[in-house]
């Protein structure tokens, strides 16, 4: 079966790391991957799910979302206390975007994107730039996500946040609590494997375009996206089974959120969106990962052209 995505195979040794699993490794990962996308500063979270529901942490806002986005950004939205107005989007996924503008700052939801100095191309020094270290995303680890900005205060109230509302101290039987906070932490083994990724993202991102370059080509499409490639067909069940039946593996990113009916005592606005129901109906995700060989990269091709049911 060729993958959707690849998932690289690590050794970790943990005898490298101490109790209190958030060593020094996971402030130098910290310093590095803030240094990477061109930010001052960074704190490392157990999940970019974790680093939405901080952000927005009793904001009370009413949050512009695209329908079509994974509900775990909508459920961290709720969770911390917001409200959801649902906007027809479709050109978010696998990219950047604003997820939300305070008066002072913008929030930039970053999960599916990583590029050098994306931070000081994207952001102003007061936004906050949101990362995701899921396995599949372009920088994987064993989940974790990153918070970057140029304001200091705000990354420094992160940093407390995650570690229970603690400081750093060196020993931990010193810190000072000075709110109670969560244990939200980036681990020592998700920095570990975080890190490795991110050495290998140049040579990766060069690969992943030749990849799209021969997509695009066949599909006749300009994705640009480094996270996902999606197409659009007919009879998506029958497609899905049909190319698993010749051993390539699909995935739908994703659903509408706004005909989830659960979420409708927790949102505002308008029921109808076109745009996101069509593309919902129709969208796959082919495999698209830095491992695929050439003849793997034709085969799917001809396997997705020859059921005669791409959309054109």
């Amino acid at each position: 079966m060729i993958n959707l995505f690849n998932i690289p195979d690590y050794v970790v040794d943990t005898s490298i790391f101490t109790n209190k699993i958030n060593d020094k490794c996971v402030s130098e990962f910290e310093h590095k991957f803030a240094s990477y996308v061109g930010a001052k500063y960074a704190c490392g979270v157990s999940s970019a799910t974790n680093a939405i529901f901080l952000t927005f942490l009793n904001k009370s806002q009413e949050v512009l979302v695209p329908s079509m986005i994974p509900p775990v950004v909508i459920n961290s939205l709720i969770n911390s206390g917001n409200k959801i107005r649902f906007k027809d989007d479709i050109s978010w996924v696998g990219d950047s975007y604003v997820l939300h503008k305070f008066k002072n700052y913008k929030v930039i939801d970053s999960a599916q994107k990583v590029i050098k100095d994306q931070f000081a191309k994207e952001a102003n020094d007061e936004d906050l730039m949101l990362f995701s270290f899921y396995p599949t995303k372009p920088v994987g680890g064993l989940d974790g996500g990153m918070i970057v900005s140029n304001d200091k205060n705000k990354i420094n109230w992160f940093k407390k946040a995650v570690m229970n509302g603690m400081g750093y101290e060196k020993n931990s039987w010193d810190r000072k609590v000075y709110f109670p906070g969560w244990k939200m932490y980036l681990s020592s083994v998700q920095a570990y494997v975080a890190n490795k990724n991110l050495d290998k993202l140049s040579e990766k991102q060069n690969r992943l375009s030749e990849i799209r370059n021969k997509y695009n080509k066949a599909f006749d499409y300009t994705n640009t996206s480094n996270h996902l490639y999606r197409i659009n067909v007919k009879k998506r069940m029958d497609f899905i089974q049909n190319l698993k039946i010749d051993k390539v593996s699909t995935g739908i990113h994703y659903s509408a959120s706004h005909k989830i009916d659960i979420y409708e005592k927790y949102s505002v606005g308008k029921k109808y969106m076109p745009l996101t129901e069509a593309e919902a109906a129709t969208t796959v995700s082919i495999p698209f990962h830095e491992n695929l060989t050439n003849d793997e990269v034709i085969y799917i091709i001809k396997c997705c052209k020859e059921k005669d049911m791409l959309c054109k």
